[in-house]
């Protein structure tokens, strides 16, 4: 990289910094401001905070688009446009109608006590962003030739700094702008290499064939399996916590809808340039990689930097917000459950679980070493564990009892660990009958739920706040 690009990351790093510590909560804030910004959230904000927050994970797609091609589409694009557009149908209005702060709350209002701490705490494990401080770290060793540590202690500190003071509107803030750096560095690499290089007839010329198929050599079966682990976006915090931020209940579900089309328009020039960067770099070693040595390949200084900040901020988007939400459920969810903690001390503890809730990121991604491990790992614990209980307490008039949805939360999480834990006790290194570890959780809970689930009546039903 050139002084240049340098001197444009220098900058988005200050103006950051300026944007997110110029939110401060009032002295008469309390947790509704800290967690969820008083709930004033518009429709562009609720946007651009919601597209930037839940697409964390570009190097895992530059991964996929360059081993795999055009099913990269199919694999993290539809199956999670789907399970959003079911998030916004069945749960963005009744979620923003309930005026909650959290998931554990709906829990604890439906539930029971007991169920919402238990849903505390795979919530807190789920949301802190150990995947995305590593990736941060990925991509310092790529840019700026740092130790990936160092890369994942200077980004942990850029993108949680600000949280400390603003919570979740200085989150937005700096949403608005890394939503807009996103788009932009994409559209500029992608703009350029279809006037350098020419567009689909030189991909086919310069591509296996397998890449412009729909299965990108997989199987079918492989595929239908990421339709499954996306239904984890109907237990997605991020979600949730949008909505409950939303003014009206209107600006939640059209949100959603608008940010698929986001989504949409992201995926298409993200697997496109997936899908250059395998026919230019035939012989790069590891397919993480894909989009830094593509820019490095053809962009020109300042450029070069531009798409820098593309990356930087899809990521540290991220960072950011699932620190909070794993700080909110410390501060509003876990340390209440224990003691009675009013309004004020409440921020007090969030901003306690923020910097907890960083260390453990910190060393989750010196541990794992992999985005995919830790994702798959909490993932297939945590998605059977949440997702028929949380899912039934907003839709549907069918419910367990309290004391029966906290055996579900936590022995549907207990067989997914054990299911997970059981490759290491077999010879050939793969999990029992060689079922992925989300789909005996995800059995064992809905088995729970039909045999053991009754129909509830109008006067049962939450009385709305």
């Amino acid at each position: 990289m050139h002084v240049a690009d340098y001197s444009l990351v220098a900058v988005y790093l200050a103006l950051l910094l300026w944007l997110g510590l110029r939110s401060r909560l009032k002295r008469d804030g309390g947790s509704s401001e800290m967690i969820i910004g008083g709930r004033m959230l518009t429709l562009p904000a609720f946007v651009a905070s919601l597209v930037s927050t839940w697409y964390g994970g570009i190097l895992g797609v530059g991964e996929y688009s360059f081993s795999y091609g055009l099913s990269n589409w199919l694999v993290f694009g539809l199956p999670y446009y789907l399970a959003a557009a079911l998030f916004a149908i069945f749960l963005a209005r009744k979620a923003r109608e309930t005026e909650l702060l959290t998931i554990p709350q709906r829990l604890g209002e439906v539930y029971n006590d007991r169920t919402a701490l238990a849903g505390s705490v795979i919530v807190f494990f789920m949301t802190v962003p150990s995947a995305y401080i590593l990736m941060l770290g990925v991509l310092g060793q790529f840019m700026f030739g740092w130790p990936v540590w160092i890369g994942i202690l200077a980004g942990t500190v850029f993108s949680i700094v600000y949280v400390f003071t603003g919570g979740f509107k200085s989150i937005v803030r700096t949403d608005i702008l890394q939503f807009g750096l996103m788009f932009i560095g994409f559209a500029i690499l992608l703009a350029l290499l279809v006037t350098e290089y020419g567009g689909f007839d030189f991909l086919r010329e310069h591509l296996p064939a397998t890449h412009l198929t729909w299965h990108g050599g997989n199987s079918g079966v492989y595929i239908a399996v990421w339709y499954v682990i996306a239904l984890a976006t109907l237990i997605e915090p991020a979600f949730y916590q949008r909505c409950y931020a939303a003014r009206t209940p209107q600006v939640a579900r059209r949100g959603i809808f608008i940010s698929i089309g986001c989504w949409f328009l992201f995926d298409f020039m993200t697997t496109g340039c997936g899908l250059y960067a395998r026919a230019l770099l035939q012989e790069l070693a590891d397919p993480v990689g894909a989009f830094p040595a593509l820019a490095q390949l053809v962009l020109p200084a300042g450029l070069l930097g531009l798409f820098a900040l593309a990356l930087l901020s899809t990521v540290m988007s991220t960072v950011d917000s699932y620190s909070f939400l794993a700080a909110s459920t410390w501060g509003n969810d876990i340390i209440p459950r224990f003691r009675k903690v009013d309004d004020r001390r409440i921020v007090h503890h969030t901003r306690i679980g923020l910097l907890i809730s960083a260390v453990l990121a910190v060393i989750l991604a010196l541990f794992f070493r992999s985005v995919v491990d830790i994702w798959h790992a909490l993932g297939s614990i945590g998605t059977p564990a949440l997702l028929v209980p949380l899912f039934t307490a907003f839709v549907g008039r069918r419910r367990l009892s309290g004391s029966l949805a906290f055996i579900s939360i936590i022995t549907s999480a207990s067989v997914s660990l054990i299911w997970y834990l059981s490759q290491h006790f077999t010879d050939s290194g793969t999990y029992w009958l060689g079922l992925e570890p989300i789909f005996p959780g995800l059995l064992w809970s809905l088995l729970l739920f039909l045999i053991f689930s009754r129909r509830i009546n109008s006067a049962d039903l939450p009385v709305k706040h």
